[in-house]
């Protein structure tokens, strides 16, 4: 959620075009922020 509010809590586009294309670009960079701080899991047997 903290990073959803780095961004801002409005959409900054006016255009309805570019606010449909903003939205996908603010979820993938979330995504990505996610992924970085993910631990990755070992199986060691």
């Amino acid at each position: 959620m903290n990073r959803l509010k780095l961004f801002g809590e409005r959409i900054m586009s006016r255009d309805p075009g570019h606010q449909t294309a903003e939205i996908p670009i603010r979820i993938a960079i979330m995504t990505h922020c996610l992924a970085l701080g993910k631990a990755e899991i070992i199986a060691v047997a």
